[in-house]
């Protein structure tokens, strides 16, 4: 008989892709006793090592998520000057590693649940009890008791599990108005893909493809080349943008079912893709070697579970604003054609959408689970809304916020809908405090601080924005102090006990000061790898040491003290009285001695 394992805790998330990822870190630092069950051997899902897709962001200046991501992005560009998949992993590990309150089990499938059913509140009628998984390393039953799930699992295992409510495929443009040319809703999705990765070495490097390889011309690549559409498109390995998300199969037929019979055929497609690359004669190739193939399928769609709110198209791109706003969005209506590779003419839609773009917290919790929340690309949305949401910076906002949402569902002993029934504006708060953008929003500054004597002429630092942006009427050069090295920036007030101070300095949303195209700046991976490729660094604007101190009557503390610093932003608790708060900036990590500090406010 196998080994059977019971854990009990207050929020279970099944999934580590980056949106489970930032969950289970959102809710444990707001104290929750957090697992983490993930069925793969590395964090981060399709953005890991086995996979290897990019992380897209939202478009737009200065649209960057920040909170949890943006942390892991410094830690990443500090740490990892070379994009290696290893040391990503390694990253995404160490950032689930060191908080306490999360028992991390990986190499654990979800496979099993026990709910109850009846008259729930909110008019739920399913409630679920624990979940069980398979670790296989262990060849242990793991159950784990838990408040709250979250199911961030992608192809929502929870649905079938517990009964929650879903949608799977594509909905007419009737049903929600939307642009799409369906008449009649059907099953399909977008595909899912292998992808390919080569590097460039100093040498000529032979290659053979195997058996199963696809045979491949140059009309098969019609279409298919990196930000650019035209009939006689083609690989380029030197272009940093060509990252073959195009090699995609399987949105026709069962995105679950026949996923292992679909990777097969993408095997084929991608080993025949590197071999028409090196062998075809039409590509400067003799350096290159495949320096991976992925094996575990990157997927873009299957069951989206059904919300308080379903989100559509029309929110998108009507700008709708939601009151209940906990994230934003801001890349493309990217719709894949089922047929993937085999779907002659262009790949995909590209249909601008108003960045940034509101995300309500309803879409995230079931209508008919009353303890359960979702994060990811399986969140309450029709497939059109999907097509755009679905990516992973986006989706890692979503984490953040199920994760701050759960914390709140077990201080105030209510479920996720009593959250939005009661607690939304403290959960945007939260959200905002943590760093996390909401376009409709700013950060409520208190009147101690507004009504402090400072000591420098600029009041941009209390206005409770914490980033240049177009809403805001500010640009780059008007959103910040900036202050010298070594100066200090001083409130004076009556003697009162400050319970928190915020400091936010600039990470160069925009990524221009770090090196090469810019690609390679915006993202934190790399597909192809050139011998001349750049190596990365913390940006150049970002505040690399300083220290915060509290005064009273003349008496200075040291609060916090930070070299090396990778952080963009701070929200320290301190619960102490003083009468002056002072904040000194020594340098950045480039060159300048001037350090734009965009927020430095208090409660």
């Amino acid at each position: 008989m196998l080994l059977k394992k019971k854990l009990e805790c207050d929020l279970c998330v099944v999934g580590g892709g980056m949106a489970g990822l930032c969950a289970a870190i959102s809710a444990a630092r707001e104290g929750l006793r957090v697992v983490l069950m993930h069925e793969r051997p590395v964090l981060g899902g399709n953005a890991s090592s086995e996979i290897r897709m990019w992380i897209s962001h939202s478009k737009g200046e200065n649209n960057r998520e920040t909170g949890i991501l943006e942390e892991i992005y410094l830690e990443s560009l500090y740490r990892n000057p070379t994009k290696s998949y290893a040391v990503w992993d390694t990253i995404l590990y160490d950032f689930v590693r060191r908080e306490k309150n999360i028992t991390l089990l990986l190499n654990c499938t979800c496979m099993d649940a026990k709910t109850e059913k009846g008259e729930l509140s909110d008019g739920r009628d399913t409630k679920i009890k624990s979940v069980t998984g398979y670790q296989m390393t262990t060849q242990s039953f793991i159950e784990v008791e838990a408040s709250f799930f979250c199911d961030s699992s992608g192809d929502s295992i929870l649905a079938p599990l517990t009964g929650a409510e879903f949608r799977l495929g594509r909905e007419s443009r009737f049903e929600f108005g939307e642009d799409t040319e369906l008449t009649r809703p059907d099953e399909m999705t977008m595909g899912m893909s292998c992808l390919i990765q080569g590097r460039e070495t100093g040498r000529e490097i032979k290659y053979t493809a195997p058996e199963c390889s696809t045979k491949l011309t140059e009309k098969d690549f019609e279409n298919r080349a990196p930000d650019k559409i035209c009939e006689n498109s083609a690989p380029d390995i030197y272009d940093p943008a060509e990252n073959f998300w195009y090699l995609e199969l399987g949105g026709d037929r069962d995105s679950i079912g026949d996923t292992e019979e679909v990777r097969d055929e993408l095997i084929g497609l991608a080993t025949g893709t590197w071999d028409y690359i090196k062998n075809s004669g039409r590509f400067k190739s003799e350096n290159w070697e495949l320096d991976f193939l992925g094996f575990l399928p990157g997927k873009r769609e299957s069951r989206r579970m059904c919300g308080e709110y379903m989100i559509t198209q029309r929110d998108i791109a009507d700008g709708h604003v939601f009151e209940d706003e906990v994230a934003f969005g801001g890349w493309p209506i990217d719709d894949h054609y089922p047929g993937g590779f085999y779907h002659r003419g262009v790949p995909n839609t590209d249909i601008h959408t108003p960045a940034p773009y509101s995300i309500p917290y309803r879409a995230l919790y079931s209508k008919n689970v009353e303890n359960l929340f979702f994060a990811g690309r399986n969140i309450s949305m029709t497939h059109m809304a999907m097509s755009s949401i679905r990516v992973m910076a986006t989706c890692s906002l979503l984490g953040e916020a199920v994760g701050k949402a759960a914390a709140l569902a077990v201080s105030r002993n209510t479920t996720p809908h009593g959250v939005y029934l009661k607690h939304i504006e403290l959960l945007q708060e939260k959200l905002m405090d943590g760093d996390c953008f909401l376009p409709s929003k700013r950060r409520s500054i208190s009147d101690i601080c507004k009504n402090a004597s400072l000591n420098i002429n600029c009041d941009t630092i209390r206005n409770g924005e914490d980033r240049a942006h177009e809403i805001y009427g500010t640009s780059d050069k008007n959103c910040a102090y900036v202050a010298a090295s070594g100066e200090e920036i001083c409130y004076s007030f009556k003697e009162q006990t400050v319970s928190s101070v915020h400091i936010v300095f600039d990470s160069d949303l925009m990524r221009k000061t770090l090196p090469g195209h810019p690609v390679e700046q915006r993202h934190i991976s790399r597909a192809n790898t050139l011998l001349d490729s750049p190596q990365m660094y913390v940006p150049k604007t970002l505040c690399k040491e300083f220290t915060l101190y509290g005064e009273l009557g003349g008496k200075r503390v040291e609060l916090l003290k930070v070299l090396k610093n990778r952080k963009r932003a701070y929200h320290i608790s301190v619960n102490k009285t003083f009468d002056k708060l002072i904040l000194v900036p020594q340098n950045t990590w480039g060159e300048s001695t001037d350090i734009a500090v965009v927020s430095f406010d208090f409660k």
